[in-house]
C-alpha cells in the first residue's frame, strides 16, 4: 500500500504498521528531514530519489516529496525463532538482501527445507511486500520471518539460543568438510557486499561452496538454496 503527502506520511510512521520503505526527494527540507528523523528512529529504510521517481509513484499526484510503500504483513517476534532451538534448529539470517526477488527466492527455499525461521534486518534489506509473498509462493504465509532493528544483537542472541552461525561466502572453507551439525543459523549475504566484516566475525565459520566454472559467485538465494540442503542431508 501507498501513503503519500507529508502529513499522511509522518502519521504513518506513528502507527504499528510494518513500513517496507520510504521514497523521499533529494535534499529534504523543511518537514522532510523531520519524517527522514522519525523514519531513522523507527528502522526504516529510507531512498532518496529524484522528484520524476516520485511523480511515478504517486498515485494522487500529491506526493510533496515523499512516498511510503506499507505492507500488512504480520513477522514474527525473534524469540519464537530463537525458541526452536532443540538439537537440530535451523535458521536463515539475510545480511542486506535488497531485491525483493532474492528474498521471495530465499523464503521459499528455506520453507521448502523445514528452516524454523527466516532473519530480517529493519534497514537495507527488502522487506515481505506483496510482491515477496508471491515470489515465494506463498512460502512467505508458512514460515516465521522476523524483522530485526540489529543484525549485530540479534546474531549474538542467536549463539547464547545454541546456534552455530556460518557465514556464507566466497573464500570460507568447503562447506562438504565442515561439521554442520546441532542448531544451525546460515548467514547469507547481499550479491554486491557480500556477510557484513561486522557479522562476519561474529559467525563461529565462514563457509563456501565450490566453484569449477569460470563465473565466481552463485545468486544469494541459490547458494543458499545448495548450503540449506547440505545441512538437511548430514542429518
Amino acid at each position: 500500500m501507498k501513503t503519500e503527502g507529508r502529513n499522511a506520511v509522518f502519521e504513518l510512521l506513528k502507527t504499528e504498521k510494518n513500513i517496507d520503505k520510504i521514497l523521499i526527494e533529494k535534499n529534504p527540507q523543511g518537514s522532510l528531514t523531520k519524517i527522514f528523523a522519525e523514519a531513522r528512529k523507527k528502522g526504516v529504510r529510507v531512498q532518496f530519489v529524484d522528484k520524476k521517481v516520485l511523480d511515478k509513484e504517486s498515485i494522487e499526484g500529491r506526493h510533496q516529496g515523499v512516498v511510503a510503500f506499507s505492507t500488512d504483513y504480520e513477522y514474527a517476534p525473534l524469540e519464537e525463532i530463537l525458541s526452536s532451538a532443540n538439537g537440530n534448529g535451523l535458521v536463515v539470517v539475510c545480511d542486506g538482501i535488497e531485491d525483493v526477488h532474492n528474498l521471495g527466492s530465499i523464503i521459499r527455499v528455506a520453507e521448502c527445507a523445514g528452516a524454523n525461521g527466516v532473519i530480517i534486518p529493519a534497514n537495507k534489506s527488502a522487506s515481505v511486500t506483496e510482491a515477496v509473498i508471491r515470489i515465494s509462493a506463498g512460502a512467505a504465509e508458512h514460515i516465521k520471518v522476523a524483522k530485526v532493528n540489529s543484525l549485530t544483537r540479534t546474531v549474538e542472541e542467536l549463539k547464547k539460543a545454541g546456534y552455530w552461525l556460518y557465514a556464507l561466502e566466497a573464500d570460507g572453507e568447503d562447506i562438504y568438510k565442515s561439521d554442520l551439525s546441532g542448531n544451525v543459523a546460515l548467514v547469507i549475504g547481499g550479491e554486491d557486499s557480500g556477510v557484513r566484516r561486522i557479522i562476519r566475525e561474529k559467525c563461529d565459520y565462514t563457509l563456501a561452496l565450490p566453484l569449477h566454472g569460470k563465473v565466481n559467485s552463485l545468486n544469494a538465494s541459490v547458494a543458499l538454496g545448495v548450503a540449506v540442503y547440505e545441512v538437511i542431508r548430514r542429518r
